[in-house]
């Protein structure tokens, strides 16, 4: 064996049991391939889309406190809900324990999905329902409505809000200041009049009252 041969052998006996060597070879072996690169990701999958709202059968509110009527509803599931002035006369449901439910607008016993509106139709404790909804008046185009009877507020949300409008006391030349508790008596122009954006008249007096 020659002096390069055993310097090779030796070295190998010596590193054997951690990299492992082959005497015969002389030469430096080529670099390791590269690690192969990890597979795509597979695509996210789509957000599954919100579940349809869970149906219950709408309660009775009717004759209800609106406060006691919207905790029922509440309750049961029902979270959009609204109420109005069967009376028709514009009034804000500000203390809902002062009101009552005169109607409803989804049928009690209906099953209906809890993200429907519940509207509920009142009046102040004090007051007798409607036998109906009473109407607020349509919009006015280019003709007068009549808005005899009706609340001054009302009438003033019918005409177009850049209208000049004056409202009296047909009785007591008092100031008309809370306009849902006033209905309008006389008016000017008359129903059915042309409206060309002139100045509206009104006189009117409080709803226990009669007018003149």
């Amino acid at each position: 064996m020659n002096t390069r041969t055993l310097t090779v052998a030796l070295a190998c006996i010596a590193t054997v049991a951690l990299v492992g060597c082959d005497p015969a070879a002389t030469e430096a072996t080529p670099d390791a391939p590269a690690a192969t690169e990890p597979a795509a990701k597979a695509p996210a999958s789509s957000a599954s889309e919100e579940k349809p709202a869970e149906k219950k059968v709408v309660p009775n509110f009717v004759g209800m406190g609106l406060q006691s009527a919207q905790d029922t509803a509440q309750a049961e599931g029902f979270f959009v809900l609204t109420s109005h002035d069967s009376a028709g006369r514009g009034r804000a449901q500000a203390f809902d324990r002062n009101w009552k439910v005169c109607s409803q607008n989804m049928a009690a016993g209906k099953t209906i999905p809890t993200d429907t509106t519940l509207d509920f139709g009142t009046v102040k404790l004090e007051e007798d329902c409607p036998a109906s909804d009473a109407k607020e008046p349509e919009a006015a185009g280019e003709k007068m409505p009549n808005l005899v009877g009706k609340a001054v507020k009302v009438a003033r949300d019918a005409l177009d809000s850049g209208t000049s409008i004056t409202v009296t006391d047909a009785a007591q030349g008092r100031m008309v200041l809370m306009e849902s508790n006033w209905q309008v008596c006389t008016q000017d122009p008359s129903p059915g009049a042309a409206l060309k954006g002139q100045p509206v008249e009104f006189t009117a007096v409080k709803f226990e009252e009669s007018c003149p």
